[in-house]
C-alpha cells in the first residue's frame, strides 16, 4: 500500500449522471432512522465435501419501508431482495430454481464465471410461474462478492425494481488466510444501495417512473432500508457494497472526510490495497472497503454520504482495539500469455438510449456475433463511438 490517499472520482465530471435532463435527486428521508436490515445467509439444503445445494425461490411480499401501508415487493427466499448465498471454491453447486411469481423469471448470476446460457441464467433459461428449473454448475474463480438478479428480456429491469437483487459470496482458502473482517453481519457488511420513489398507499410505480435511460427515485434504501443505521461494535468493518440500482452513480464518502481501503473489485480483492476518501459506484458493480472506527469513541455518529444525501449512519459503541494491519499485497493477479495468431479483436458501443448497439448491432437473442475459444487470451480494442460524454 502506497501512503498516496485517491481524494476525488475516477471520472469525467461532465459525464456525471446528474448532467442529463432526467436525472432525479437523492433526497433526505424524513422518517425515522431504522436499523440496518442486514440479509441472513441463506442455509444450503444440503451440503458434503465437494458439493453444495440450494433451493431459491422468487417470490411476491410485502414489507414495512415507510410509515403506513406496507410496499408490495419481489425477493428472494425472503419478501424483499433475498437472503445471502454463499459459494466455495471448488465445490460443485446444485440449483433448484423456483419461480411464484405471477410472470416468468429468470436467475442471474452475475459475476459468477459458469458456463451459459442456461447456467447463468441469462433470457435463454425462463422458468415460468408455478414451475422450476435444476442446474449444476462448478466455482472456479477467487473470492468475491457477486449477485443474483432476474434477467429475463425485456422486463429485467422492471423485476429488479420489484427487489429482485440480491448479494452472494464466493469464499476461498486465500482471503481466509488474510487479516480481514469476516464476521457476518457484525463486521462484514453486504450493502445493496437502490433508490425508489414512492407512490400513493407507500407503492411502487415502475411505468409511471419509466426512463429509457434507466429508472430512478429520490429516496435511498439501503439494503431494503430507509434512512438506516448500523451499529458500530468494531474497530474494523469491512463494507461489501453493490450498486444495485437500475440507473445511478453512487459518489461515496464519510462525514469528517474519514480515510478507509478499499481490499477488492467486482471479482476478485485488489493486488493491493488502495486508501482513499471518495468511492464511486455504477449500476451493478460491487466494491468491498475497510472502514477504521478507531479515532472515534462510543455516542459519536459517522455518516456515509453520496454526494450530500446521508445514506446510513454509524452509531459508535465500545469496542477491542484492533491493530491487525492489511496486507501490503493482497492478490496475485494472473497475466496469461496473449495469443498473437488470433490479431485484435475490434468492438464498437454505439447508440444512446433505445438505440444502443454494439458493432452497429441491437441485442437479438437468437444470433451469437463472435465466438471465443476457450483457454485462449486475446487483446479487444473497445471504441466508445459516442460524442462526449456518450453512453
Amino acid at each position: 500500500m502506497t501512503n498516496q490517499v485517491i481524494d476525488h472520482y475516477f471520472y469525467d465530471e461532465p459525464a456525471y449522471d446528474y448532467h442529463d435532463g432526467g436525472y432525479v435527486p437523492l433526497e433526505t428521508p424524513t422518517t425515522p432512522e431504522q436499523p440496518l436490515n442486514i440479509p441472513e445467509i441463506l442455509n444450503p439444503d444440503k451440503e458434503t465435501d465437494t458439493d453444495m445445494y440450494y433451493t431459491i425461490t422468487a417470490q411476491t411480499g410485502e414489507v414495512q419501508l415507510l410509515p403506513g401501508e406496507k410496499t408490495k415487493t419481489w425477493g428472494y427466499n425472503a419478501p424483499l431482495l433475498g437472503k445471502t448465498v454463499l459459494f466455495k471454491n471448488g465445490k460443485t453447486i446444485h440449483m433448484h430454481l423456483v419461480n411464484h411469481l405471477p410472470e416468468v423469471t429468470t436467475y442471474h448470476w452475475h459475476g459468477l464465471e459458469i458456463p451459459g446460457p442456461i447456467e447463468d441464467g441469462g433470457c435463454h433459461a425462463p422458468v415460468y410461474p408455478g414451475e422450476s428449473r435444476d442446474i449444476t454448475f462448478k466455482i472456479n474463480q477467487p473470492a468475491a462478492m457477486v449477485w443474483l438478479h432476474a434477467h429475463p428480456c425485456p422486463s429485467t429491469a422492471e423485476q429488479v425494481w420489484h427487489g429482485l437483487a440480491a448479494a452472494a459470496i464466493v469464499t476461498d482458502q486465500h482471503e481466509a488466510s488474510l487479516p480481514l473482517p469476516r464476521n457476518y453481519g457484525v463486521d462484514d457488511i453486504p450493502v445493496i444501495l437502490q433508490d425508489r420513489r414512492f407512490h400513493e398507499h407507500n407503492q411502487w410505480n415502475y411505468r409511471a417512473d419509466y426512463d429509457p435511460d434507466g429508472v430512478l427515485g429520490p429516496t435511498p434504501m439501503i439494503n431494503g432500508t430507509i434512512n438506516p443505521y448500523f451499529d458500530v461494535t468494531t474497530q474494523k468493518v469491512r463494507l461489501r457494497f453493490l450498486d444495485g440500482a437500475n440507473r445511478r452513480e453512487w459518489r461515496l464518502h464519510f462525514s469528517d472526510d474519514l480515510e478507509f481501503t478499499q481490499i477488492a473489485g467486482d471479482l476478485s480483492l485488489l493486488p493491493h490495497p488502495v486508501k482513499m476518501t471518495k468511492l464511486m459506484i455504477t449500476a451493478a458493480e460491487r466494491q468491498e472497503i475497510i472502514v477504521d472506527f478507531g479515532k472515534y469513541k462510543p455516542g459519536d455518529v459517522v455518516t456515509l454520504y453520496s454526494d450530500d444525501t446521508p445514506l446510513i449512519h454509524f452509531r459508535i459503541h465500545e469496542f477491542q482495539p484492533d491493530h491487525t494491519q492489511i496486507p501490503d499485497t493482497l492478490f496475485e493477479t494472473p497475466d496469461p500469455e496473449v495469443d498473437q495468431d488470433m490479431g485484435i479483436h475490434y468492438v464498437t458501443l454505439d447508440g444512446c438510449d433505445e438505440s444502443v448497439a454494439m458493432n452497429g448491432k441491437k441485442f437479438k437473442m437468437d444470433r451469437i456475433d463472435y465466438e471465443m475459444p476457450m483457454n485462449k487470451v486475446q487483446i479487444w480494442d473497445i471504441e466508445n463511438t459516442n460524442d462526449k460524454p456518450g453512453m
